[in-house]
C-alpha cells in the first residue's frame, strides 16, 4: 500500500512538473543556434515552412502582430527594409504568435484590430505588406521554439541558417526617427560574407500573449461586470454641452432606444469599443430616446449590456428637440452615432448602424488617440 502511495505521489509530482515546464515561457534562441523548422498558415491561405526559403542567403524572421503599438510603429520600416533589399538574396518573414483568446479588450487601445488570422489579412492588405505574414496563434509552436519576448523581435539567419543576429530593429520606436539600423547592419554584414559585429541586442515592445496566460482576460471581464450601471435624465441644454465637448477627450455618442431593433443589436459593439479605448483620451456616452417613463426599462437593458459608461435618457417626449440638440444634420432615424473632438467638432456621423471596424479606425486614427505611444 505504501509503495502504491509513493508511486501515486511520484506521478502527481511528475505531472505537475511537466505542466509547469509546458507553461514556462521559452528561452530566446542564442546566436549560433540553428533555425527551427515551422509549418504555418500564411495570409495567402497556404502553408509555409522553413525550407521554402532555402534560396535566400539571409533569412529574417520577425515576430510581430497587429495590435501592439510598438509593432505598428515599426510597420513601415519593415516594409521599407524589404523593398530596399529586394535585389539582394534576402527574405523576411513575419510571424504573429499571439493567442487571440489571451488578449483583453483593454489591451487593444492603440489599434482597430486584434490578432486573429482574419484580422491579420485585413492589416496586411491595408498596409500592403510585401512579405509573408504567418499565423502561429493557435498552438504557438514557432514562438515556443524561437522564444520571442516582445513584438517586434527579429531573428536573422545566415545561409546555413545559423542565428547571426537577434533583437531589435533599431533603438528608436517613434516613426520617422530611425530606419531599422541594427537589423540593416546585420544583413549588410552577412551579405558581405562577414560575421555580424553585434549579434544580440535587447528588444522593446508588447509581450507575447501566451495562450496559457488567459486568466487576465477573465479577471478583466469580471471587473467590468461588477461596475455600476446607471442612467440619468438629460435635456437639450445638457445635450448641447455634451456636443460642445469642453473635455480633453474624443467623445463617441450613440442615440438609441429599447424599441429600436438595430439599436439593440449593435449596442454590444459600443460596449466593446468603450472597453478598448476607455483607457485613452476617449469616452463613450449613450443617450436613450425612450420616453422618460421608460427609464427603468432602458436601465434594465443597459445593465444587461454591462454598460458602465455614462448613460442618459432624454427628459421629454419632444423627439424633434432631441434631433436638433444632437445634430441639425440628423434626419431623425435611429440609431444615430457621432464622434466629437474636444471643442465640439463632429468628425464622424452615422444614421443607422455603424460599421464597427470603420468606427474603430476613425477613433484610433484620430489626432487625439493615435496608434503609437
Amino acid at each position: 500500500m505504501k509503495k502504491l502511495q509513493l508511486l501515486l505521489l511520484f506521478f502527481i509530482l511528475s505531472s505537475y512538473a511537466s505542466a509547469q515546464e509546458k507553461h514556462a515561457e521559452p528561452e530566446t534562441l542564442e546566436p549560433g543556434a540553428k533555425a527551427p523548422d515551422f509549418n504555418l498558415k500564411g495570409i495567402d491561405g497556404q502553408m509555409h515552412s522553413l525550407s521554402e526559403y532555402d534560396d535566400a542567403d539571409v533569412l529574417a524572421i520577425l515576430f510581430t502582430c497587429n495590435h501592439c503599438p510598438t509593432a505598428q510603429a515599426y510597420e513601415q520600416r519593415v516594409i521599407d527594409l524589404v523593398n530596399d533589399y529586394q535585389d539582394e538574396s534576402f527574405q523576411l518573414i513575419g510571424i504573429s504568435s499571439n493567442a487571440p483568446d489571451a488578449i483583453s479588450l483593454s489591451e487593444l487601445g492603440y489599434t482597430d484590430l486584434s490578432d486573429t488570422y482574419e484580422e491579420m489579412k485585413i492589416r496586411a492588405e491595408e498596409m500592403n505588406y510585401n512579405f509573408p505574414y504567418l499565423y502561429d496563434g493557435d498552438d504557438q509552436a514557432a514562438a515556443l521554439q524561437y522564444g520571442p519576448v516582445a513584438t517586434p523581435h527579429i531573428f536573422i539567419f545566415d545561409k546555413n541558417r545559423s542565428l547571426s543576429y537577434v533583437g531589435r530593429l533599431d533603438a528608436s520606436e517613434k516613426p520617422g526617427t530611425a530606419n531599422a539600423e541594427d537589423a540593416r547592419q546585420a544583413i549588410d554584414e552577412l551579405l558581405a560574407g562577414k560575421e555580424v559585429s553585434t549579434p544580440q541586442t535587447k528588444t522593446f515592445g508588447c509581450s507575447i500573449k501566451w495562450g496559457w496566460k488567459d486568466e487576465w482576460v477573465q479577471k478583466q471581464l469580471d471587473a467590468w461586470a461588477a461596475e455600476e450601471v446607471s442612467i440619468e435624465p438629460i435635456g437639450t441644454e445638457g445635450i448641447q454641452q455634451l456636443i460642445a465637448n469642453d473635455s480633453d477627450k474624443l467623445r463617441l455618442i450613440n442615440v438609441w432606444a429599447t424599441w429600436c431593433g438595430p439599436c439593440v443589436m449593435e449596442f454590444p459593439e459600443f460596449i466593446e469599443i468603450d472597453r478598448m479605448y476607455r483607457g485613452r483620451d476617449f469616452e463613450f456616452i449613450s443617450i436613450s430616446a425612450d420616453k422618460p417613463d421608460k427609464q427603468d426599462k432602458a436601465l434594465a437593458f443597459l445593465k444587461k449590456q454591462e454598460a458602465s459608461n455614462k448613460n442618459y435618457i432624454f427628459n421629454t417626449d419632444d423627439k424633434y428637440a432631441l434631433i436638433e440638440a444632437i445634430d441639425p444634420e440628423w434626419q431623425g432615424a435611429l440609431p444615430y452615432t457621432i464622434l466629437v473632438e474636444p471643442g465640439g467638432k463632429i468628425v464622424y456621423s452615422q444614421q443607422g448602424t455603424i460599421d464597427p471596424l470603420e468606427m474603430k479606425k476613425a477613433i484610433v486614427e484620430n489626432q487625439y488617440i493615435g496608434r503609437y505611444y
